[in-house]
């Protein structure tokens, strides 16, 4: 992948937040709490584990998306992770990657700063992404011939050697227009993708469309895969 634009960093009294100077001007930890006035934040209804908001700013419309955990684990910590050091937190990486996407002109909403705090051996992550007008989720509108547009999409994102962790029917969005975005990297790399990875992202988000929407899922999922293979 080609280098990141620029960014910016600033240090916290237990942690360091990264950021796009030329969409966030006046950097702070304000900018990741849903309860600061000025984010002016509203709960995301759906997905995000009950820990995305929509929010406001110099930076214009914008999701705020503190990292949570599922499964089992989350009984133990929530939203708690191993420390191995900066460069490996999860909000800095994700933030990374959207950015070297964002250059290369894929098909996704721009890093606008992530942060992390950390306490002994564990850190707390959150990022704050643009929110894209007017969209929908792929899960909510599988009634319309977007299989094209959506193989594309994905396409792209495999040639430019990205994997996405977690590619299923929430994490496509549709826009009025017709435009296609991917959303949710956290975990994601970009360092390659091999044939079988590209196979396995699409039989993921096979899974997901059969488990939103059964046959007709599964229907889509098949037009869109068929769409995908004219691409190469």
């Amino acid at each position: 992948m080609q280098p990141a634009v620029r960014s910016a960093e600033i240090t916290l009294e237990d942690g360091a937040i990264r950021f796009d100077p030329g969409r966030v001007g006046h950097p702070g930890a304000f900018l990741f709490d849903p309860e600061a006035p000025q984010n002016r934040a509203a709960p995301v209804q759906v997905g995000g584990r009950q820990g995305a908001w929509y929010t406001q700013g110099e930076y214009g419309a914008g999701v705020l998306r503190h990292y949570r955990r599922g499964g089992l684990i989350a009984r133990l910590s929530r939203d708690r992770y191993v420390w191995a050091g900066a460069g490996r937190v999860r909000s800095f990486a994700e933030f990374e990657l959207l950015q070297n996407m964002h250059a290369q002109g894929l098909p996704i909403p721009a890093p606008l700063a992530a942060a992390y705090w950390r306490s002994g051996m564990t850190y707390r992550a959150a990022i704050l992404i643009e929110r894209l007008p007017h969209v929908q989720t792929l899960a909510k509108v599988l009634d319309r011939p977007s299989h094209q547009a959506v193989a594309e999409a994905i396409f792209s994102m495999h040639q430019a050697g990205v994997w996405h962790a977690d590619l299923n029917a929430y994490n496509i969005l549709l826009g009025d227009d017709g435009k296609v975005w991917l959303i949710d990297f956290d975990r994601g790399r970009g360092n390659g993708v091999s044939p079988s990875q590209r196979r396995n992202n699409l039989l993921r988000l096979r899974r997901s469309l059969e488990k939103v929407a059964g046959p007709v899922g599964v229907a889509y999922w098949e037009t869109l895969d068929k769409a995908y293979r004219r691409c190469a």
